[in-house]
Parts: structure tokens; sequence; C-alpha cells
């Protein structure tokens, strides 16, 4: 693991840097995506960047709210560090609310830009997997497989590196789509539910992974609530352009 990065006098934490340049990378390919989709560039842009903002406090918030009193006897710590605590889940939802809704004030159309949303989010996502890799707060299951890492003395599976490649995998589902000229919503619908399908086996592998108090995994739930949601999807659209007898 690799939690700081030292230049100099200067330490700074890995999973920042990973998170900056994430979020860099993310908006960078939404604004390319919009371009190639041949949609509003700068309303596109802006629902990502809504969402992004939005997503960032609404998950400190939440873990602020979570564990309020290891804060409240110091409030600045509030929103100093920020190098950790955030309630991803909570992100994750309020960010998409905040995209979508920016998005319907701006008129957007709504598969061709969740099509062009999703190379960002997926970045995001990879961007996560790596920086969980590098600090270290997440970690796979003990393993004697050769492929095992060694995680402060004790082998376990490189859980993060497996989403990491499952992520670049479902973006290269999504260019092969998008170069394809599939019809709208299909690029998204695609590589989600590939992602999803990745993160339903993968977590399993996750030693530390959110259960809920059932011992059911919670990544796994909400990955198989969206891959069904999105094959269902693809399922109407196929039926929607099949050609009558």
């Amino acid at each position: 693991m690799f939690p700081t990065i030292n230049v100099g006098p200067f330490v700074f934490p890995t999973a920042g840097i990973v998170y900056l340049l994430g979020a860099y990378a993310a908006l960078t390919l939404i604004e390319r995506a919009a371009k190639r989709l041949a949609l509003n560039v700068e309303a596109t842009y802006g629902a990502a960047v809504v969402g992004l903002l939005v997503g960032i406090i609404a998950a400190r918030l939440a873990f602020v709210a979570t564990y309020w009193a290891s804060f409240s006897q110091n409030l600045i710590s509030i929103i100093w560090p920020l190098t950790s605590g955030y309630n991803v889940a909570a992100g994750l939802f309020f960010g998409v609310a905040a995209a979508f809704f920016y998005g319907r004030y701006k008129q957007l159309p709504l598969w061709p830009t969740l099509d062009a949303l999703t190379p960002g989010l997926l970045t995001a996502l990879i961007a996560l997997s790596l920086a969980d890799f590098l600090a270290g707060p997440g970690y796979g299951t003990l393993t004697n497989m050769p492929w095992g890492i060694s995680v402060f003395g004790i082998r376990r599976q490189p859980v993060q590196l497996f989403e990491l490649v499952w992520g670049l995998a479902a973006l290269a589902v999504w260019w092969l789509v998008v170069k394809r000229q599939a019809s709208a919503g299909r690029p998204f619908l695609l590589s989600i539910a590939l992602y999803s399908a990745g993160r339903l086996f993968l977590d399993a592998y996750r030693d530390n992974a959110w259960l809920t108090a059932d011992g059911y995994h919670m990544v796994q739930i909400m990955a198989l609530a969206v891959l069904l949601g999105c094959l269902l999807l693809l399922m109407r659209m196929e039926t929607a352009v099949a050609p009558k007898p």
C-alpha cells in the first residue's frame, strides 16, 4: 500500500491525488462524449459538475451525521481535513439526483445525456478503486493464490485491482457501442450492466464489505438491482424496435 507520497519535506495523500485526477479525467471524457454525441456540451458538462459537487458535499455531510460524536467537539474537523470520511452511497444518491434535476432544467434529452455521462461515471468508479488500493482502507479476503498481494503483512485478494480492470472493460464496451452508432441509451445500459455484473461477483472477495444486519453485501444488492434494471430496459428497447409480423 502507498497511502502517501513524499516529495522533499511535503507529504501528499495518494487517495486525494487520485480523486483529483479522477475527477479531471471524468469531466474531460464527459465533455468529449457530449461533443461526439452532438449534445449541448455546456449543459452536459454542467450536469456532471453539479452532480460531482453535490455528491461530494452530501457524502461528507452524511459521514459527519453518522459519526457526529466524533465531530461535535471540534467543528472545524467537519471541513478540514477532507482527505477521508465520506459516505459513498449518500454521495452517489444525491449526486445523481442533482445531475438529473439539472438536466431536466436544461431540457437535456435523457438517454443521450446518460450515454455521455457514462464514461465519466465509470472513470470516477475506477478512480475510487485505485484510491482504495493505494490508500488501503479496503482490502480483499485472505488467499494463497499467486496473484494475492501483501496488505500489512497479510496476503489478500487484490479486489480493488479486479474492480479497476473491470471498470476499464466496461469503458471499452461503452466506446465500442458508441462507435457502432447504437441507438440512444444502449451505450449507457450495456456498459453499466456489465460493470454491475462484475461488482456483483467481485464484492464477494471484499473482506470489509458493507453488510446488512443479516450479513448480505450491500454492494451486491445494489449491483443486482442495477443489473436487472438495465437488462429489463434493454429488453423493452429491443421489443420496441422489433419488426412487427
